[in-house]
Formats: structure tokens, sequence, C-alpha cells
């Protein structure tokens, strides 16, 4: 049975479809993750480390991976590995937090119950409407970036310039009809996507990787004394946002029967196999393109299509750029899919509205209308919006964990089969890793702290 669901509008229980769609598909391993969906998961008789790593892997690589290279392009390689690195393990250590004091509760409980008995109803609607805002922003993002990929794409056909509105409206009319129209569309849709993006993924990497050059990546014509870390902030809250997969832990859980330190494992495989993936798509991006070229791509506010463009005047890898542009749109029109999925199901859960056409139509509109008129009054652009998906996601991901096992502790003790390493150090270090997160993005959007113009 899934997870139970809070009968207040106001709790804001995470969606059916949350724990598969929190920071979208990118790669092979997103599409695996929808293929084991809660409803499809829960079926397998013998669970596999696999399966589980693969979940979490799916889950973690997303939105992310796109706007990685333009919000490190500041702390540049070097920089970012020490980012994702400092960001991967903060963000396991606070997954492992959420597994431990899962294990004081039934198999299938939810997030939201673990918030609301050991922090209380203030907290957990605080939870809730960050996760309401976390699943609307990349709804946000992914049509921003999906309009602008479809303006330069029909703009090539026909020889023409075509707007930024007229693309994103056209991206939006498309993939949100899917939504509305049925989940089962959606999954047709996505499955139609997979070959191409797994086709392209590995194309794309493997010629960038080949292509790479070391005194571009090591940045060593630069000037001595060129600054690095004064430009961290930017950086931060976006790796943060690339490491998303605490709605799985409760699933995963159930998934492995109350097995908890299989589900660590799987943790543990599955950040590091997200890890691995995002360093080979810098090496790829910050190989080829030069630190002091990043100029136009920051100033279009990390459009994937202007990054592209720019990539390709460096990269001579034949048709890499149409590659590249293939690959990133059905990333955009998949993980499209999935969030507004998930966004719709809850939505409708909060709201009790039907699956009648009027019912559908009314959630939809409640779904789409505000992303879509938010994008098209306010186009803020793609990085700075991962930025503030990273800034509400530290607190379900960073500061919530590190308050639930405190309370935990002092209520049940120790985890019944599993217990996180550090101790009380490690609560400090997730919290710190969280207040930290926010301050940089507040810093780095106020211009308070160094901004990277390229």
């Amino acid at each position: 049975m899934p997870p139970p669901r809070s009968k207040n509008p106001c709790c804001l229980p995470f969606p059916r479809n949350f724990q598969t769609t929190s920071l979208p598909i990118l790669t092979l391993y997103g599409i695996m993750a929808d293929c084991f969906s809660e409803e499809n998961f829960m079926s397998v008789k013998t669970p596999s480390l696999f399966g589980g790593a693969m979940i979490i892997a799916g889950t973690v690589i997303g939105a992310g991976m796109l706007a990685n290279p333009t919000a490190t392009s500041g702390v540049w390689f070097t920089g970012s590995l020490i980012v994702l690195l400092y960001t991967w393990f903060s963000m396991l250590s606070s997954g492992l937090m959420i597994l431990e004091v899962n294990t004081h509760y039934p198999h299938g409980a939810s997030f939201d119950t673990m918030v609301k008995d050991l922090l209380g109803q203030g907290w957990n609607v605080f939870n809730g409407l960050s996760v309401a805002f976390v699943l609307y922003l990349l709804t946000y993002a992914y049509i921003f970036v999906g309009g602008d990929l479809t303006a330069k794409g029909l703009g090539s056909t026909f020889g023409i310039k075509i707007p930024l509105t007229v693309g994103q409206l056209s991206f939006f009319l498309i993939f949100a009809t899917c939504v509305w129209a049925s989940a089962r569309l959606v999954d047709r849709f996505t499955s139609i996507l997979i070959g191409g993006m797994v086709l392209t993924f590995i194309w794309a990497t493997g010629g960038l990787i080949a292509e790479a050059k070391l005194p571009v990546l090591f940045d060593t014509q630069a000037p001595s004394g060129t600054p690095y870390w004064i430009y961290i902030s930017a950086a931060l809250p976006v790796c943060l946002a690339s490491f998303g997969f605490h709605g799985n832990v409760s699933s995963l859980l159930k998934y492995f029967k109350g097995d908890a330190p299989k589900v660590a494992k799987s943790l543990w495989a599955g950040t590091l196999i997200a890890l691995v993936i995002y360093i080979l798509w810098q090496i790829a991006i910050q190989g080829n393109l030069p630190r002091s070229e990043f100029a136009p791509v920051i100033a279009a506010e990390g459009q994937v299509s202007v990054l592209i463009e720019t990539l390709s005047k460096f990269a001579q890898t034949g048709n890499m750029d149409k590659v590249l542009t293939l690959f990133s749109y059905m990333a955009i029109a998949t993980s499209f899919l999935g969030v507004t999925l998930g966004l719709f199901d809850y939505i409708a859960d909060i709201f009790k509205w039907n699956d009648s056409i009027s019912g559908r139509t009314k959630t939809a509109a409640l779904t789409f209308l505000p992303p879509l008129i938010s994008c098209l009054l306010f186009p803020t652009g793609f990085v700075t919006a991962i930025g503030y998906v990273g800034l509400a996601a530290t607190i379900w991901t960073g500061i919530i964990p590190a308050m639930l096992l405190y309370r935990s502790r002092k209520k049940f003790g120790a985890g019944k089969n599993y217990q996180v390493y550090g101790g009380f150090w490690l609560m400090v270090w997730v919290f710190l890793f969280g207040i930290i997160n926010i301050a940089a993005q507040i810093l780095s959007q106020m211009e308070l702290v160094p901004v990277f113009k390229g």
C-alpha cells in the first residue's frame, strides 16, 4: 500500500510519484528509476541491490546536470570536484539519517509522517510548502529551457527566428496535453524517448571526453592569481539540487522489506554512480569550453542552447552540437513529464478532484498555469531557477533530516537495525550544510558576494 496521506490539505504530503520525480531524469538511470516506480517495484519478489541503486541514481541524476557546468564555471573543474564531493557526502549522510529514523516506523511510513510525529504540525506544513515550491519551480525551469530549445529548433527548421515565447508555448502545449490526457500516455511517451536519450548521452559524452584538453580542464593558461573560490556561492545550491533522492528512502525501505542495511548500500551505490556521471559531464564540458569563454552562457542564464552553441565552437566533433541539442531536448521533455505528473497527482490528491474530464482540467489548470504565466512574464533563467530549487530543497534534505535524527534518538534511541555513522557531529555537519547553502543562494542572488561573469 502507498504511504498514508494527510486529510488536511495544509499538510501538503509528498505526492505519489514524488519519489521518482523529485529531481528529474537525464540518463538511462532516470528511465530505469521510472520503471521501478512504487507501483512496479513493489511486485518484485527478490529485491536486488542493483535495482535499489538504479532507483536512487535515476532520481539523483536530473536537472542539475545541465546547470552544473555553468554554475561551477567560477570555481572551475578542480573546485567543482570539491564542491560535488562535499555535496555528495552531505546529501548521502542526510539520506542515511532519514533511513535510521524510518526504522522506528512501520514500513511505508512517509517522510510526512515522520516530520509530523517528531517535529510537529508547523514544521510539517513548512516542509510540505517547500516540496510544492520545488515542484512548481522545476516545472517553470523546464518550460523555460524546453521552450528555448523548441524555438531554436523551429527556427533552424524553417530558417526564421522564432520568439522564445512561441517556443515556450509550443513546448508547453505538447507535453502538458500528454499529462492532462493520462498517466498511461506519459508512460508511453517517455518510453519512446528512452532509446534516443541513452544513445545520444553516450555519443555526446564519449565524444566530448575524447576531445577534452587538460590545459582547458585545469585552466592552466589563466593569469597567476586568478580567483576561483570566491565564486563558490553560485555553485553550492545548484550542486545540492543535483543530489536529491530523499523522497525515495521510505519507499526503498518498504521495497527491501525493512532491510535497512541493504537500503543504505543502495544509497551509497546509487549516489556514487550519479557522482561519477556528474564528474564525467564536467570533464566533457569544462574540458572543451574554456573558462574565459563562459561569458555568453552566463549572460544567457545558462540557456542550454547557448551552452551548446558556444561549446560547438571549441569541440570539433562533427555534428556534436546537434547530438547535444537532441539529448538535451529529450532529457528536458522526459523531466517535464515526470515532474508535472507528480505535481498533477499531488494537486488532485490535495483538492480531491476526480479523474473526470472536468476534474483533470481543473487539476491541469492549477498544475500548469502558475509556472507557465510566471515563465512568460518573469523569465528568470534556467540556472537561477535550479538555484532556487536548491534553496527550497535544502529544508527537507539538510535541515530537517538533522533535526529528525536528533529528535528520534532522544525519543527512540538508536535505529532498530541501522545506525548512521558519525553521531552528533554529523547532525551538526548536515545542519550547517543546509544553513551554508541557504546563505550561499541568498548572498549570490543579492550579489553580496562575488559573482562570476566569465
